[in-house]
């Protein structure tokens, strides 16, 4: 199996496997962590647990690449908003104030998450030099939904909301995307090869600010890990048809695809680019043979381009382990 970085930047191999929460809740050596844990933002400022949780999935399965145990929402932690998660509901910030996030720095970012970077560091001094650790950042507007409380608006009832406070969203978006890339660099600094930038919620964006609040942002920071030599991999969920714009105007070296996307639209509309995902984290529910098949539409329809096999979002807490065994086992040794 090849290094994720070298299939980004080389292009010359189309087979490696890693999985979107790979190192999580459907594992019974992380509950076990966790149970022991409460507090969630805490564990991921655990440098030793969080190496440790990073690696359980490449200990049991020997995936090609690790990912960061973290969260996309330490940045807003490391601003200043309070974050807690209940079981069920999902993550709660804090009241967000503009003032407040105005006064924040790079330094903010670099001191409050040096944990992150110490366990980047332990988690590269055990991780097989061959095989990937990505790092991974949520994209300005995705993290301005979390932090102003509106992931529950519907499209409509976010739009008003931004209009009425259009000076300051661009001005907060701005601002995210300087401390996106300090995060970025202190990871790859640290010792990660790629990163991810998830724009989970790319989908309330309106269609009048589409350019404005995704293309443009994402295109800032890759431009900014290009010229830093980091490979990206970009996740527009929910954008449907518009990746096709989005994979032209921010060029990432990697796009992430959802489950809604049709794999052959994407094989055939999304150029220099390297795919990567798409397969539902539910078929992983399924019998057997439901799942293969699954697996098989996707490999038969990029085994001739440049393709990491992943999900078209991140593996569900019932998944079972012995599952996504059989799934890496079906893939690599698919003929």
């Amino acid at each position: 199996m090849s290094n994720l970085k070298e299939i980004l930047l080389d292009r010359n191999s189309c087979k490696s496997i890693w999985f979107m929460r790979q190192a999580g809740r459907y594992l019974p050596e992380f509950r076990k962590i966790r149970s022991e844990n409460k507090d969630f933002i805490k564990l991921c400022l655990n440098s030793d647990l969080s190496s440790e949780i990073t690696l359980q999935p490449i200990k049991r399965f020997d995936l090609d690449s690790a990912i960061i145990f973290s969260d996309i929402l330490m940045i807003p932690y490391a601003l200043g908003q309070n974050v807690t998660f209940t079981s069920g509901r999902g993550p709660k910030l804090s009241k967000f104030d503009i003032k407040t996030f105005l006064k924040k720095s790079g330094k903010d970012i670099s001191q409050n998450l040096s944990p992150i970077y110490k366990a980047i560091e332990i988690t590269r001094r055990k991780l097989n030099k061959k095989k990937s650790l990505i790092s991974f950042v949520g994209a300005p507007w995705t993290l301005m939904i979390y932090m102003l409380e509106l992931k529950n608006s519907h499209s409509s009832k976010a739009q008003v909301k931004i209009n009425f406070k259009e000076e300051e969203i661009q001005i907060i978006i701005k601002k995210l995307i300087e401390f996106c890339c300090i995060h970025i660099k202190k990871q790859a600094e640290s010792g990660c090869d790629v990163v991810q930038i998830f724009d989970s919620w790319a989908s309330k964006i309106p269609e009048d600010k589409f350019d404005k609040y995704c293309y443009a942002p994402n295109r800032e920071i890759v431009e900014f890990c290009q010229k830093e030599k980091i490979p990206s991999i970009c996740f527009p969920k929910g954008i449907g048809n518009r990746y096709k714009t989005f994979n032209e105007v921010v060029k990432p070296n990697g796009i992430n695809l959802d489950y809604d996307i049709d794999p052959l639209w994407a094989k055939n509309n999304l150029k220099d680019v390297v795919l990567q995902g798409g397969m539902s984290p539910k078929l992983l529910l399924d019998a057997d043979e439901e799942m293969f098949a699954g697996a098989t539409k996707y490999i038969q329809i990029f085994k001739d381009i440049p393709y990491v096999f992943n999900l078209g979002h991140g593996l569900l807490p019932e998944t079972d382990p012995d599952k996504v065994k059989k799934l890496i086992e079906f893939y690599r040794k698919f003929k």
